[in-house]
């Protein structure tokens, strides 16, 4: 019998275990080979060894610089997104009338399109007749050129981030739902008010949710790609070259396929890294019911 539950087992798994094979490890296992060639698409590659990477790290001025913004928008995209994800989470987890409404409308934009969300903002971002200088305007503020300056344009796509946070949201609000009540009135009891409750309930209980949307939104913010394609075309003065779409114009627009998965290799280590980093240190910070996460 047990025998059999593991051939039906094996047979069930084995569609995933294969699309896993060939449509994920095969190709990052290929991309980590062709990153030591010289290899465009129209020749045949050629062995180099390490001179994809040496030329990433000691000749590509454009790499380099394309690593620090995307650095810098990760670390700004997750904690703005995050933020306004739980303070929305909270304002959603209130019992107020027409409350699936209110749901509906703060996780809409997650669902539309990028070249949609792309559009809206580049109307909002525009230095002549946008929303957001008309509203700078009204309180007496100058205007500012957002994502046509090199200075400017990182913290607008960081605040445009905060525009997707639905799923993140979703997830903090049913992170807030699954806090047992009896938490909160046990501190009510004890005469603790609305800030006890949040700073030795809420958060303590809610940074399993948090360790989860930190690596997820780590992960997604180095994967960004819509923003520079739609809206900088990496501008300006690669002020906006994220990670991926550098790799993206090594690739498809200049047919360095083998420097395309050099780079590719780099980002993997990188996230590998940063995502272990963070389940290493996890255990200071993420409590379970039965304790720490140690």
């Amino acid at each position: 019998m047990r025998k059999l539950e593991l051939k039906w087992g094996i047979i069930l798994a084995l569609p995933a275990i294969l699309g896993f094979l060939i449509w994920n490890l095969g190709p990052m296992i290929a991309s980590f080979v062709i990153g030591f060639t010289d290899w465009s698409v129209a020749g045949s590659p050629e062995f180099i060894g390490l001179a994809n990477y040496k030329e990433i790290f000691f000749d590509d001025f454009i790499a380099k610089k394309s690593i620090i913004v995307t650095l810098y928008f990760a670390g700004g995209s997750v904690i703005v997104s995050m933020v306004t994800a739980f303070l929305a989470a909270l304002l959603l987890n209130r019992k107020i009338r027409a409350l699936p409404l209110f749901r509906t409308i703060f996780f809409l934009p997650s669902i539309v399109p990028a070249i949609a969300n792309a559009v809206v903002w580049l109307w909002l971002f525009n230095p002549d007749f946008g929303l957001l200088n008309y509203i700078l305007e009204i309180f007496g503020l100058s205007r500012l050129q957002w994502i046509y300056d090199e200075h400017q344009v990182i913290p607008s796509l960081i605040m445009m981030s905060a525009w997707g946070m639905g799923y993140t949201m979703m997830i903090f609000l049913a992170g807030l739902q699954g806090i047992p009540q009896q938490l909160y009135e046990a501190v009510a009891i004890d005469g603790g008010n609305w800030w006890h409750k949040f700073r030795h309930v809420t958060i303590p209980m809610m940074t399993p949710t948090i360790f989860f949307n930190l690596v997820m939104g780590l992960i997604s913010s180095f994967q960004a790609f819509a923003q520079p394609y739609l809206m900088t075309n990496g501008g300006p003065n690669y002020a906006s070259m994220l990670y991926c779409y550098y790799i993206y114009q090594n690739a498809f627009q200049y047919g360095r396929m083998g420097y395309a998965s050099a780079l590719s290799t780099i980002l993997f280590i990188m996230i590998l890294v940063l995502t272990l980093l963070i389940f290493k240190t996890s255990s200071y910070w993420v409590y379970y019911e039965g304790g720490r996460g140690r």
